[in-house]
């Protein structure tokens, strides 16, 4: 049986990682309890993941060779980045595994056929236009209203590629910041949360869902996460309800974590997905039995899934820049665990390392992570 065709795969198995930050950090040390080697993949020496990692090819994600010999030493790929080439998986997908697979990457590099993958569910995102160049994007704003946000439609994140229309913005100007790129108008939503769902699905189409939680974030960056979300029963069923269904029609394999709104209304819609371990899903590390990270080795490697149950509620707080800093008060804090990912310039935004406070499972909180820990 070729590698492209393996379902299972055993212990002792090495599972190949595209990209080199720190979700496959977390990933490898996830993979190695359970006796998998873990191989990296990335255009970067000294990347956080190969610091942890059992092997690493430092290559272009359009170095055919490469690929190729990397296909060879591995019997598994998946990934902790989804910006990756087609040509990559394409190429990696004709000797081995590549899971998830291009569908669920096609979909989500793309804020527009996202989108409209969503719809195509009957689940509801905020209201939308494609905007392909300047007379678009005045129709849209005509049809939308003011405030919006123009976004590209591919490689933003953390808020990059974003411009928000007010009352006052020149469309003209708002174009050209867009730089030909395609790009999608997304019309104002008044939304009281920002809730996300990290679900794991295996192979044989077994799911695990975790607990919803609620984010919020600080300058388009996520600064906290809280689990469980503080929403009624039903509300979070629905989410989770939701990221259920999606993982399905994408015949997922893999963790997945889709970011949704809760509106002032009470209801809920889809913003993005992510094919791959997410920011949201870093406090499972320390409040679950089994983590997102061990649940996205067992996934790919087509194993039993394990229990996604919390045994602790919890806040989980991204160090940024120079937040690092304060990792001996983290320390010195009985209920807290520090997760630090080897990165060494603390440049404003990065994110260096995260922090995780449990609390009984209650969902009660009676602390708060929002000031980083002191220097």
């Amino acid at each position: 049986m070729s590698k492209a065709a393996r379902a299972h795969i055993a212990p002792g198995g090495s599972v190949g990682i595209l990209g080199g930050g720190q979700l496959g950090r977390m990933m490898a040390l996830a993979a190695a309890p359970l006796g998998y080697k873990v191989h990296i993949y990335c255009p970067d020496a000294d990347s956080p993941a190969a610091q942890v990692a059992d092997a690493c090819t430092v290559a272009a994600y359009t170095d055919t060779a490469a690929l190729a010999g990397f296909a060879q030493a591995v019997d598994v790929v998946t990934l902790e980045f989804e910006n990756i080439p087609h040509h990559t998986v394409a190429t990696l997908s004709e000797h081995v595994s590549v899971r998830p697979g291009w569908k669920a990457l096609h979909i989500s590099q793309n804020r527009l056929r996202e989108k409209e993958f969503v719809t195509g569910l009957n689940i509801a995102t905020a209201p939308y236009r494609a905007v392909g160049n300047r007379q678009e994007l005045e129709t849209a704003v005509a049809e939308l209203g003011r405030p919006a946000i123009l976004k590209t439609t591919e490689l933003g994140y953390d808020g990059k590629g974003q411009i928000k229309i007010g009352p006052a913005t020149d469309l003209t100007r708002a174009w050209e910041q867009m730089n030909g790129a395609g790009a999608v108008l997304e019309g104002f939503v008044a939304f009281s949360a920002e809730v996300s769902v990290v679900i794991a699905r295996n192979l044989s189409g077994e799911t695990a869902c975790y607990c919803p939680v609620e984010n919020r974030h600080t300058d388009h960056i996520l600064d906290i996460t809280i689990a469980p979300a503080p929403y009624g029963s039903g509300l979070m069923k629905t989410a989770g309800d939701i990221a259920t269904r999606i993982a399905g029609a994408l015949d997922y394999v893999g963790i997945l974590a889709v970011e949704m709104f809760v509106t002032e209304t009470g209801g809920i819609l889809v913003n993005e997905i992510a094919p791959r371990p997410h920011n949201s899903g870093h406090w499972t590390l320390d409040a679950c039995l089994v983590s997102q990270f061990e649940q996205a080795i067992r996934a790919v490697c087509n194993l039993p899934l394990g229990n996604p149950e919390r045994h602790s509620d919890a806040e989980m707080k991204n160090l940024l820049g120079t937040d690092i800093n304060g990792y001996l008060t983290a320390l010195s804090r009985p209920d807290t665990a520090l997760h630090l990912y080897g990165k060494h310039d603390a440049r404003a935004g990065r994110k260096m390392g995260h922090v995780t406070r449990l609390f009984p499972k209650s969902g009660i909180r009676h602390h708060s992570l929002k000031n980083p820990p002191d220097p």
